[in-house]
């Protein structure tokens, strides 16, 4: 060994070898497509179209057409997302940031958006899942219960979004409000009095 093989060995890589893994997939119309346990964003215009996932160490590549589409870190389980994979007018819906929220707001109603200018006074990053909350409650109320549901918690000194939906799940939103007055009788018609005028006549 020493005479004959020896100076004929070559060092070893800097790095050890690492196996590769190859996948192929459909993604999905929500942007993602699966590799192992785990979804992986790829951009929206592939919605539909087969792609290949490449697994090597902790970095997933993923392939369309030979060209490199997205790269992710390994995930065992769950999903990763990247924002900018999403069409460009789910992407502020997707990241439902304040300022989006505010908008959603004034599109709900006026206490709808002191609500939630009122949250967002102090520490609105530490607030942004409560001030989301509220604007997701347009998905299961409309916009004019919902409105009502805020001006009640703050009437009751309480504008949270645990009373926010309190309220409506108790259909308490319009308590403490005056009742709508009764529309008059229109002009033509009469009451019993004066068929009583008449037939004394």
């Amino acid at each position: 060994f020493d005479a004959v093989e020896k100076h004929r060995l070559t060092p070893l890589p800097p790095r050890p070898f690492e196996p590769v893994l190859y996948q192929l997939g459909k993604v999905a119309p929500d942007c993602h497509v699966k590799a192992g346990k785990a979804l992986y964003s790829v951009p929206w215009r592939l919605i539909g179209q087969q792609v290949l996932v490449r697994t090597s160490g902790d970095v997933v590549q993923i392939f369309h057409t030979e060209q490199v589409v997205a790269t992710h870190v390994l995930h065992l389980s769950g999903r990763s997302t990247n924002p900018e994979h999403y069409p460009p007018h789910k992407i502020a819906y997707t990241l439902q940031t304040v300022s989006w929220c505010r908008a959603q707001a004034d599109q709900i109603g006026p206490a709808a958006a002191a609500v939630v200018s009122e949250l967002s006074q102090v520490n609105a990053l530490h607030r942004l899942r409560a001030i989301q909350g509220i604007v997701r409650l347009r998905d299961r109320y409309e916009d004019r219960r919902l409105n009502a549901a805020c001006a009640r918690a703050l009437e009751v000194g309480d504008p949270s979004y645990r009373t926010v939906k309190g309220i409506l799940a108790a259909g308490t939103e319009h308590d403490g409000q005056p009742d709508p007055a009764a529309a008059p009788a229109p002009a033509f018609l009469r009451g019993p009095d004066a068929f009583d005028a008449e037939r004394t006549a």
